[in-house]
């Protein structure tokens, strides 16, 4: 009955030790899986960061491109003959001698002896005399030729 009774007790203390051996290498497995887990979710942020940075630096090349080309623009509006600088002589502009000159009515220095737009704001030129337009001119600080 005594070694029954060890017996017993021995399988006890084996099947508590495999017991608790199967619970570490649980633990183990789980820490690994953890680890693994948390690498590729590391990774997965990186890559989308990666992803997110390129996505910001085409973007970027993208803005530079457009505003290179808006500024190419307007140099090259700038340089319409329609833009009047310096001294402005009407009598030149007017070159059907019609007496009548188009203006923009916001950017007084763009004058044209025919309809068209402002190459400064796209703004209908308005027909005016060569008197309204001398006016227009000297009440906004601008030269005109006598």
């Amino acid at each position: 009955m005594k070694t029954i009774k060890i017996f017993n007790n021995l399988l006890i203390v084996i099947i508590l030790l495999t017991g608790v051996s199967l619970l570490a290498q649980v633990k183990k497995d789980t820490t690994k899986i953890k680890q693994k887990t948390m690498k590729q979710t590391h990774q997965m942020m990186h890559d989308s960061s990666s992803r997110h940075h390129m996505h910001d630096m085409k973007m970027m090349k993208d803005s530079t491109h457009h505003m290179m080309n808006e500024e190419h623009k307007m140099t090259e509006e700038k340089k319409s003959p329609l833009i009047r600088e310096g001294e402005i002589d009407l009598n030149a502009i007017d070159e059907n001698k019609d007496g009548k000159v188009f203006q923009d009515q916001m950017d007084w220095n763009v004058i044209s002896d025919r309809p068209g737009k402002c190459p400064l704001c796209g703004m209908n030129l308005k027909e005016v005399t060569l008197q309204q337009a001398k006016e227009n001119l000297l009440k906004h600080n601008f030269k005109i030729k006598k």
